[in-house]
């Protein structure tokens, strides 16, 4: 007869089993696994711990486990990532949003306050930053450019999700996209990530992370010298540029802006350079924000 598993027994097994292949968050991600094999919350887990699980929910846990081993993003197991207390859909065909991300929309929300501003998300992949902010500052008109058509058709099903009116066009960063549009503020994460550190990120990035969406040539910061006079022509006086760079970019991006503007470098929470704001000088000479 085969051994009946019950929810706690399998939880400790998987733990281990993780802790040993070096998944820091071992138990954590066990636990979403299982909830996601049975259909259930987490709270379901502590409340049914001697509960038995049937075959077929675990096979569809074990499927789940060895993906889990071969470094799959675990987002991309179930499917969906939060995001500034938001549940965002994501695959293969996008980035999963990083919690460092959201230094950029929150910065952006202060910016905008409640004043009636056109926003374009540069790069928008699963439309985390466009459907943030479309969500958080409606109805402010906001639109998402991207390369990717798949990526588009992903941020289409998240802005469905929550409601909210994103305009999703497909285009090489400004190229096809009309040339009398102009905007109050532009956000971008773009890739930012050169060749000698991608060699270098963890296999669950590097294997099965698109590599369009991380990877940028010469020091990581080429596609954003594409974009900046792209972008400084599209912004309106007293508008901002609002572009999320790599740790220790900061000095290189700085001088890369100085042409175009003021600018001014922001840290994340561990003092890593993070956020690169450039501002649109207003009819009078004043600076959009301030130091």
């Amino acid at each position: 007869m085969a051994q009946e598993w019950t929810i706690q027994q399998l939880l400790s097994w998987t733990t281990r089993y993780f802790q040993d292949r070096g998944i820091a968050a071992a138990r954590l991600e066990a636990e979403i696994l299982l909830a996601l094999a049975l259909g259930e919350d987490r709270v379901f887990l502590y409340t049914h711990f001697d509960a038995p699980v049937n075959q077929v929910e675990r096979e569809r846990f074990r499927s789940f486990i060895q993906r889990r081993a071969a470094h799959e993003p675990l987002a991309y197991i179930t499917g969906q990532r939060e995001f500034m207390s938001l549940s965002f859909w994501v695959g293969p065909q996008v980035l999963i949003p990083r919690p460092e991300t959201e230094l950029l929309v929150e910065t952006a929300i202060a910016w905008c306050g409640d004043r009636d501003v056109r926003i374009c998300d540069m790069g928008t992949g699963s439309g985390a930053i466009a459907v943030s902010l479309a969500y958080y500052l409606q109805p402010r008109q906001v639109i998402g450019v991207d390369i990717s058509t798949a990526a588009l058709e992903m941020a289409r099903r998240n802005a469905e999700r929550h409601g909210v009116k994103v305009e999703l066009h497909c285009s090489d960063l400004f190229n096809d996209i009309d040339p009398y549009w102009d905007f109050d503020l532009i956000t971008a994460n773009l890739p930012y990530i050169p060749e000698e550190e991608y060699i270098t990120l963890p296999e669950d990035v590097r294997a099965y992370e698109p590599r369009q969406a991380l990877l940028a040539g010469g020091d990581g910061l080429d596609i954003y010298r594409r974009l900046l006079p792209q972008a400084i022509k599209r912004l309106r006086r007293g508008g901002c540029l609002m572009l999320e760079i790599g740790a220790g970019q900061g000095s290189a991006a700085v001088k890369l802006t100085q042409e175009f503007g003021s600018s001014q470098l922001v840290t994340d929470l561990a003092g890593r350079d993070r956020l690169l704001i450039i501002r649109k000088e207003n009819q009078h000479g004043n600076q959009a924000l301030d130091n």
